[in-house]
């Protein structure tokens, strides 16, 4: 399997985990968990009335993915005019959002991050130079005193 195979069962499986997937075929059916986060975010918009919330993700990865994942389960991200590009802005039920939502968006994101973060590093490492660490730390010059 390719890491990019990997990657995308990984993510199946997360969204999976917070669809409330009982079986392993449900754990397996990605359409299946999707449409089942939008029932929940159906009914808990029944109960709950939606509130603006604002989201600072200055990172432009991470913020992609928070808008499609936004997008994927029927909410309109935007941001008002003038507003930092990091800024994005949701109204949801703030208990789908605190539940579902944003700790799923977490767990997306840092198996993408991670994912990047190794093939960035590889491919540096094969094309660039072999050595990938930071730079070394050492002291600073002595200052003489005036």
């Amino acid at each position: 399997m390719t890491p990019e195979q990997t990657l995308r069962d990984k993510l199946r499986k997360i969204e999976a985990l917070f669809a409330g997937a009982a079986t392993d075929g449900e754990k397996a059916a990605a359409g299946a968990a999707a449409e089942r986060i939008r029932a929940r975010l159906g009914r808990t918009s029944g109960r709950e009335k939606p509130e603006e919330m604002r989201f600072s993700i200055p990172d432009a990865w991470s913020r992609q993915l928070f808008i499609a994942l936004c997008r994927r389960y029927g909410l309109r991200p935007f941001r008002h005019r003038r507003m930092h590009r990091q800024t994005i802005v949701i109204e949801a039920p703030m208990s789908f959002v605190e539940q579902v939502l944003w700790p799923e968006f977490q767990e997306l994101n840092a198996a993408l991050v991670t994912y990047l973060s190794e093939m960035t590093e590889r491919l540096i490492r094969e094309e660039v130079h072999r050595e990938t660490g930071e730079a070394e730390e050492i002291d600073e010059p002595t200052r003489i005193a005036r």
